[in-house]
């Protein structure tokens, strides 16, 4: 690995670390949820990763949707009520019956984000939170990357064989895309967002945001990074939303 790519993979780290220790407490800030629903949820590692503090306290439920058969079936393994659910289609749950719904690291894989993400407002009781991680498209660092003759961080992504070593692309859903080939390697991401367009469509549906956080101002060196992440949330590589319906 070259030096610039070892540069880049600390600042990703760095980046994912932060942003995920954000939504974590973002997810349970003003107390335990009852009713918890993981999007995206592999083997359940967040229902510890988030809510370990209130896991195990009484009324607690968490309900993982997962895709991969094999994950899902590992979740329940161990005893947890993991769902396989496809969330490009409605999802399996009750319309006002969730407290906090998470979704980190998986819009940006969906078919149709958009259509998720009413379904996170319908599922929600009112007053509920949702909390978003996503990667942002309006960035400086994509501009390079599209002056430098490269595909930002949205499929199709032919460039990305370095980044797929850093990040497994999740699968959501069992349609298959008909533009990806043998010799090319997988697409990264499907469809992301822009801060402010996410934002918006966030208030269009009935949520109210009441945090939007940016994390990794990339090119810059980490040192500085937080303080053009406070200063300038639109342009960073990550973003966490916190709604509440």
């Amino acid at each position: 690995m070259g030096i610039l790519q070892a540069a880049l993979a600390r600042q990703y780290a760095r980046t994912m670390r932060e942003a995920y220790a954000f939504a974590r407490s973002a997810a349970v800030a003003g107390g335990a949820p009852r009713n918890v629903l993981d999007c995206g949820s592999g083997r359940g590692q967040e229902r510890m990763a988030t809510f370990g503090a209130f896991a195990d306290g009484e009324g607690f439920h968490y309900c993982g949707l997962e895709w991969n058969a094999a994950e899902a079936a590992e979740g329940r393994a161990i005893g947890l009520d993991i769902v396989e659910a496809d969330l490009n289609r409605p999802l399996p749950v009750e319309a006002d019956s969730q407290d906090c719904i998470i979704a980190l690291s998986v819009v940006e894989h969906l078919l149709m984000p958009c259509a998720f993400i009413r379904e996170c407002h319908r599922a929600l009781r009112p007053g509920g939170r949702l909390v978003l991680l996503t990667p942002n498209i309006s960035t400086y660092f994509t501009v390079l990357q599209v002056l430098a003759g490269q595909m930002p961080s949205s499929g199709p992504h032919p460039d990305s064989n370095e980044l797929l070593l850093l990040e497994q692309p999740a699968n959501v859903s069992e349609r298959q895309r008909d533009d990806v080939s043998a010799d090319t390697p997988m697409h990264r991401h499907l469809v992301v967002f822009s801060l402010k367009v996410l934002e918006r469509f966030l208030t269009l549906v009935g949520f109210s945001v009441e945090h939007a956080r940016g994390f990794g101002y990339y090119p810059l060196p980490t040192w500085i990074q937080p303080f053009f992440e406070r200063v300038d949330k639109a342009h960073c590589h990550q973003m966490v939303l916190v709604c509440r319906k």
